[in-house]
């Protein structure tokens, strides 16, 4: 909680690839705030006012996720908003003419997505919900210490570099 609201404040990919991760963590409880409460938060050290806190917030998060049906899949409506306004950033920054940078970095990072999106799963994601995806998907197997060989690396560079352009001007905007 404290840290969702730091990320959204600085790094809105960051915020994006740590809700994904709270959420798969709301869903290896199976959704039970009980169980959150006496396995998960405990191993914060959060005074009782903050535990209080995490705990509203993480029960806020479970309900949204039952009741926008992402009880198995899928992200909550706030995380789905963020990365629309990110996809309204990304789409500005390609039709701007001074932004060159920007737009080697995604020509260098789109063969990647769209080789990642043909090995979707059926349903068509936008080119930065597939960016994220693999980011994410690459954070977790690194968090289980799996191998991830030299293709994917470089793929994640191309698409880590293009997404870290992008929060850093979706930034400047907002300040």
């Amino acid at each position: 909680m404290l840290i969702a609201k730091k990320l959204r404040k600085q790094n809105l990919i960051a915020y994006v690839l740590y809700m994904y991760q709270v959420e798969d963590i709301i869903r290896s409880y199976n959704l039970d705030i009980q169980k959150i409460a006496e396995e998960y938060l405990p191993r914060f050290d959060y005074d009782d006012e903050e535990l209080e806190q995490a705990l509203d917030w993480y029960d806020g998060l479970a309900r949204m996720m039952q009741e926008e049906g992402c009880r198995e899949r899928g992200h909550v409506q706030v995380v789905r908003n963020t990365i629309f306004l990110l996809a309204d950033r990304h789409r500005e920054l390609l039709a701007d003419p001074k932004e060159s940078f920007y737009n080697v970095a995604y020509h260098k990072a789109l063969p990647f997505i769209v080789e990642l999106r043909g090995k979707g799963n059926g349903k068509m994601k936008s080119e930065l919900e597939t960016a994220l995806d693999a980011l994410y998907g690459v954070t977790l197997l690194r968090m289980q210490d799996k191998p991830v060989g030299s293709e994917t690396s470089a793929a994640i560079s191309a698409i880590s570099n293009l997404l870290n352009m992008l929060a850093e001007k979706y930034e400047t905007t907002q300040a």
